[in-house]
């Protein structure tokens, strides 16, 4: 016992003693670093002590976060046989009984969820994973206390999988500091705190396993591994320091049982802060983009191409219309630097360029055919629906105008943004504008009115619909006793139907 005294005294020598306060900056509303109060400086006789106060000092911060996703009402189309088809064509002649005999509304089951979060300002904001909230129609924040409140919003990033609810709160709430991923180090000490399995909250403890991870998991990696207990419900959990700073949020595990094998991953808060004080300040994260599809360099593409290990991003393929493709980039470059900046993969291209401000030029050097060259490239703020990610971001319903959907269920339909994905199903000419019709609930008004899923509306009254927040506050002033007139756009014209009670 002595001989192990001795060697953590030996640990606190060397590192001078631990911070347990939390130190460092936060994140504020404004998206702006806020300063904290000194740290608390401890000379613990043991690990557990430093494991104990980093806990206490953290835990009335994180969160356990519900969310629940509502029945839908769906259209699905039943599948016949290419003869019944013919048989039932030619039964019907045409006249869209067909149509309807192959389409079957059908409802989704109520989904609910359960994910972690921890607050990061005073006022109630809260950082957590965009897959804990995504789709969700009403989430639940749990603080330590045990009060349970129901959000005013949530915007999130699937990109990067990170996501920023908020709470009304009328006194300043405990919170934590993120600190500087990049300068935590393989062997480190970490606490990984969250909601596993729904048991409640919970602390772990481990070690910095490796960093710059990238399991496949989303479009932007460069995860933290660590070895502390993650489990499901873990996600969106603060993965601390021995300072009790945050140093990522949990993510993710590898996993062949479904539950803790050992392998967790994080998000790095450096990663983190720049997209949650995007989200904070504007609820959407803008980043600029090349428009290229990259490939990672092999050893035998290396030998090929004459790149040093460690160097160079592949361009494999250059989009039409796109930065690249206007400053004369072409397949099978290799960027070796771009503004200054040297590149070692393809992995830092991306995550330099998105960061850098569109309608810029910048200088990238490449290496084509041998030679390097230097190219200027004018960045363009990347395009709604890039990715997969980003088209999940686009179509999602305002979180914050979720209050307005609900306001609209005593008319009898739930609605969506018209998004450029939509009117292309559509068939609508792009400047179109107004909401879409998702689902029509049998018996209600507007049924009776013969609204139909698909709908675009324009107008409620006189008033002209851009989104949902338009619709929800006009149906909130007409009355369904008087009538509510709309003005609605199909793929085969517009007309004009009465919403009465």
């Amino acid at each position: 016992m002595s001989t192990i005294r001795n060697k953590i005294a030996i640990l606190f020598a060397i590192t001078g003693g631990i911070c347990l306060g939390i130190a460092g900056v936060g994140v504020s509303q404004q998206g702006a670093v806020s300063a904290l109060a000194p740290p608390v400086t401890h000379s613990p006789d043991d690990l557990s002590t430093v494991f104990r106060d980093v806990s206490q000092r953290v835990l009335p911060a994180v969160v356990s976060i519900s969310t629940e996703t509502r029945s839908r009402q769906v259209q699905r189309t039943r599948n016949f046989s290419p003869q019944e088809e013919e048989m039932f064509k030619r039964f019907f002649g045409g006249s869209g009984q067909f149509d309807e005999l192959f389409q079957q509304r059908q409802r989704t089951p109520k989904q609910v969820g359960a994910g972690s979060g921890f607050i990061v300002n005073p006022d109630g904001i809260i950082l957590t994973n965009s897959h804990v909230v995504e789709g969700a129609d009403q989430v639940t924040v749990r603080l330590a206390d045990g009060r349970e409140i129901e959000a005013e919003s949530w915007n999130f990033d699937p990109r990067s999988d990170v996501a920023v609810v908020r709470i009304k709160v009328d006194e300043e709430l405990p919170f934590l500091a993120l600190g500087d991923s990049d300068a935590m180090q393989i062997g480190d000490w970490v606490l990984a705190l969250g909601n596993p399995l729904n048991v409640g909250t919970t602390v772990t403890a481990g070690i910095i396993s490796a960093t710059e991870r990238a399991p496949g998991i989303n479009e932007r990696e460069g995860y933290i591994q660590t070895d502390a207990a993650i489990n499901p419900g873990n996600s969106g959990g603060a993965l601390v320091n021995l300072h009790g700073e945050v140093i990522g949020i949990n993510t993710a595990i590898s996993t062949r049982s479904g539950g803790y094998d050992g392998i967790g991953f994080a998000i790095p808060s450096t990663s983190a802060r720049w997209v949650a004080d995007q989200l904070i300040k504007g609820g959407v994260v803008k980043r600029s983009y090349l428009g290229v599809q990259l490939q990672q360099i092999s050893n035998d593409l290396r030998d090929q191409l004459k790149v040093p290990v460690g160097r160079g991003a592949l361009i494999a393929e250059v989009g039409n219309g796109t930065p690249a493709e206007k400053a004369g980039v072409e397949p099978g470059d290799v960027v070796m630097e771009f503004n200054d900046q040297s590149i070692g993969d393809r992995d830092d291209l991306v995550n330099f360029v998105e960061r850098l401000a569109p309608g810029k030029t910048y200088n990238a050097v490449v290496q084509r055919d041998g030679k390097s060259r230097t190219i200027s490239v004018k960045l363009e703020a990347m395009p709604n629906g890039y990715t997969a990610a980003m088209k999940r971001a686009s179509q999602k319903p305002k979180s914050e105008e979720r209050h307005k959907d609900i306001a609209v269920d005593a008319i009898g339909i739930e609605v969506v943004e018209l998004v450029p994905e939509f009117a292309e199903q559509l068939g609508l000419k792009e400047n179109v504008s107004g909401i879409v019709v998702r689902t029509v609930k049998s018996g209600t008004p507007a049924e009776e009115a013969g609204l139909q899923a698909g709908d675009v509306i324009q107008r409620v009254g006189s008033t002209t619909i851009q989104s949902i927040k338009d619709f929800g506050e006009a149906i909130e002033k007409a009355s369904l006793e008087k009538g509510i007139l709309l003005h609605i756009k199909r793929q085969d014209g517009s007309a004009f139907v009465v919403l009465k009670s």
